[in-house]
Formats: structure tokens, C-alpha cells, sequence
């Protein structure tokens, strides 16, 4: 192994030490770059994340692309630095993408519909939604990113839904429109005034302060059921005060029917048993029936 070292020439050792030298500081030079560029790129996409000027629902996407573009520029850098061409990256991303494209078609609905959803905006951050048909989701927006939107539910559960479930569904939205309204359901019992029970509970809902006066309080006969009349209670709220509204003419409804001497209906069926008589010539004829087995043995003795 002495022989072998001794036989290369010093002008080889000083090219491979000139080369490695090279190769170590280039490989320096693009760790740095990437260190950089992450902490560029954790910078930027910090202050978009503050930015007030910028909408609430895009700021998440803005954030992502922003810091996402500048690792990726950095990440080119790096990789010239060690004496890759620009030009097979590009290559290299370009079949990797259209590979991944075709391997992750779901992945990639989620983010045509992210696009969509921010572009056309049936919903932003705050609002409160209700999937429709085909997916059971509710909840309050608190981010819309490329791939998912993140809701809370009413009892405080943080749910991921995907993108194209929403945007192949239709989605009520709660919090779009200013008013919303109420339709309240009473019952009364049938045998008590039910003009009476009318008047009192459109009175009542005229002294709610959260009743919108226009559209005009409504209070109507729904339907009839088993000894019981329906009432409707049809009122307008802004979407801000609805539920105050809800829970507080929930609660007086039965205080002022109580008021006005119209009782808690109770439902009552009658039954009636109708119970019907054989008539006389079938009456004969059964008890003709029931004698012949008795007096066919006897007749057959005699003989």
C-alpha cells in the first residue's frame, strides 16, 4: 500500500486536496444558502401571517405560498451550489410533479377546490356553516388552507374537512345574511280560546327587544293534532342576538299561556269498540250446524 502512495505523483495529491477543498466549501456555501433561506422564509411568512390589511381567509394561503416559494428558491440555490443544473431540476421537478399528480388525484381536488373556495368565497373566517347534501359537517370557519378547512363545533371539537367535500356539497351559511328568522312551535289545547292564546303570544313577541318590528311579528294556527292546536311564532332577529332572542321567548311562552288560562294540552284518543251481533237466520243456521254431528250416530244405530 506504501508502493502505491509513493508511486502517485504530487501533482495528483495536490488536485485531489484542491478539488475536495473546492467540493467542502461549495457544500458550505449551499448549507447556507438553505439556512438562510429557511430563516428568510420563516420571516416572511411571519409577517404575513400579522398583516391586519390582508383577508382573514386568504392570509393562511398567502402565508404558506410566500414562505413555500422562497425554501424552494433557496433550495435551487443550494443545489447549484454543489454543481447541479438548474435546468435537470426543472426537469427533475417536472416529471416528479406530473408523478405525483397521478398518484395523488385527491390530493389535488382538494386543492382545485381550495382555490375555489377562496376565489369565489361562499364562506370566510367566522362564519358559521352547515354542510348539505351528502356531508354531515357544522361549525365555525378558523382557517381555509389548500387541502383542508378547519372548523370548530358547537361543543368546542376542532374537525379537518376536506376541500371537495365542501365544494361538491352545497354549504348553508349561517352567518352570511344580517337577519335570520324564527319559527317557534306552541301547543294549545283545542278546548281552550285559541284567538286568545293568538293575542298573547303576538303581544309577547311584539315586547321582545330582540324582535325585529319589520318583517312584522307573526303568530298563526300550524295545524291540529290529537286534542291540540299547533301554534307558529314567526319572527325576525339579527343573526348576532337570534339565539338571546330563541332562549328568552322560549322560556315566557308558557308563563304568559298560564297568564291567559290556557292549560298545558294533554293528548287524549277516544276509542270506540263496536261490537256487532250475528243476525237471526245465521244464528239457525249455526245451531243447525252444531246438532247434525250429534244426531248422525243415533240414526246409524237404529237401523
Amino acid at each position: 500500500m506504501e508502493s502505491l502512495f509513493n508511486q502517485v505523483h504530487p501533482s495528483n495529491w495536490n488536485f485531489l486536496w484542491d478539488a475536495l477543498t473546492g467540493f467542502a466549501l461549495r457544500l458550505c456555501a449551499a448549507a447556507a444558502i438553505l439556512w438562510i433561506g429557511w430563516w428568510i422564509a420563516r420571516r416572511v411568512g411571519n409577517w404575513f401571517a400579522r398583516q391586519d390589511s390582508i383577508d382573514a381567509t386568504l392570509r393562511p394561503i398567502v402565508r404558506d405560498s410566500s414562505l413555500w416559494g422562497v425554501r424552494l428558491v433557496a433550495i435551487v440555490g443550494a443545489l447549484s451550489q454543489v454543481g447541479v443544473q438548474t435546468a435537470s431540476i426543472v426537469a427533475v421537478l417536472g416529471a416528479a410533479g406530473l408523478a405525483i399528480g397521478l398518484a395523488l388525484q385527491g390530493t389535488l381536488q382538494n386543492i382545485a377546490a381550495g382555490i375555489m373556495l377562496l376565489l369565489l368565497r361562499p364562506f370566510k373566517v367566522g362564519d358559521y356553516i352547515d354542510g348539505g347534501s351528502g356531508i354531515s359537517v357544522a361549525g365555525t370557519v378558523e382557517e381555509v388552507n389548500l387541502f383542508t378547512t378547519r372548523l370548530t363545533k358547537p361543543d368546542g371539537i376542532c374537525e379537518y374537512v376536506p376541500n371537495s367535500a365542501l365544494w361538491s356539497n352545497s354549504i348553508r351559511n349561517y352567518s352570511r345574511n344580517p337577519t335570520r328568522r324564527l319559527d317557534l312551535e306552541v301547543e294549545v289545547s283545542v278546548r281552550d280560546d285559541v284567538n286568545r292564546a293568538i293575542d298573547v303570544l303576538r303581544a309577547l313577541a311584539a315586547a321582545e327587544p330582540n324582535v325585529l318590528e319589520s318583517p312584522a311579528p307573526q303568530v298563526m294556527v300550524s295545524r291540529f293534532d290529537d286534542s291540540t292546536a299547533v301554534l307558529n311564532i314567526r319572527i325576525w332577529s339579527n343573526i348576532d342576538t337570534f339565539w338571546d332572542m330563541r332562549w328568552n321567548l322560549s322560556r315566557k311562552v308558557r308563563q304568559a299561556l298560564n297568564d291567559a288560562q290556557c292549560a298545558l294540552p294533554l293528548r287524549t284518543r277516544e276509542l270506540h269498540i263496536v261490537q256487532t251481533q250475528p243476525e237471526p237466520a245465521a244464528r239457525t243456521a249455526q245451531a243447525a250446524q252444531a246438532a247434525l254431528p250429534a244426531a248422525g250416530p243415533t240414526a246409524q244405530h237404529g237401523a
